[in-house]
């Protein structure tokens, strides 16, 4: 365990949500259909279960006086999974960041257009700003000209510098950041709390179909037969 610790903790931790990739064919904003690239495909990442979220000894990091920034997925923060994380890592919930975005997300009525982060803190309030409010428009994340599944914008972590201290720390970081300390699978990892989990595998549960057969299925059986040729 490093002996260093943090006023200021970001964690985006890899929560057990259920991926499915959305549908088989999907409608852009101009009602287009197009063949969903992502159908039934493995998250880009390996997914912890609640409990283990809980155990990672993240309060033997904090300060006695520091801040928590926790983004929890719609349904663990309904069932409460996000609050129980912060109490297990020493720090008390606040309030909800939301990141308002720019498009609309997958699912049905009403499709979520917005990511939340659990504010938190331990001991003494620190927040150096009393003129943020707690809902931000940022821009969305791209990698190679497509969306970047889960990744957080570049508006928050300069939030997070001006409104509270440091020294700072991200858990389940994906690249290293200037003047912060990481641990996570893809950045170096300037704490040790544990092996960080093992890479994905695609995984397929019954009934799931790959996107070669849900181009099969929604073909016409004349089309088909020219595919079959």
């Amino acid at each position: 365990m490093s002996e260093k610790r943090y006023r200021t903790i970001v964690a985006d931790p890899p929560w057990p949500i259920r991926w499915s990739g959305g549908a088989a064919w999907r409608t852009n904003g101009r009602g287009e259909r197009h063949l969903n690239k992502r159908f039934k495909k493995a998250l880009d990442y390996p997914t912890m279960p609640v409990q283990a979220i809980c155990d990672l000894p993240i309060s033997d990091l904090g300060e006695q006086d520091a801040v928590l920034w926790l983004w929890v997925t719609d349904r663990f923060a309904l069932e409460g999974a996000g609050a129980a994380v912060a109490r297990a890592w020493g720090f008390e919930p606040l309030r909800f960041l939301v990141w308002k975005k720019s498009g609309i997300g997958l699912g049905n009525c009403p499709r979520a257009n917005h990511e939340l982060c659990l504010v938190c803190q331990r001991g003494r309030s620190i927040f150096t700003r009393k003129d943020v409010p707690s809902v931000h428009l940022w821009k969305l994340v791209y990698e190679n000209g497509a969306r970047k599944h889960s990744a957080k914008p570049d508006g928050f972590y300069d939030l997070a510098l001006t409104c509270s201290p440091g020294p700072y720390l991200e858990l389940f970081a994906r690249r290293q950041r200037l003047g912060w300390d990481t641990w996570g699978n893809e950045a170096l990892n300037h704490v040790d709390l544990a092996s960080p989990p093992p890479e994905p595998e695609p995984v397929f549960h019954p009934g799931q179909i790959t996107v070669d057969e849900a181009i099969r299925l929604a073909t016409p059986p004349a089309v088909q037969l020219a595919f079959d040729v």
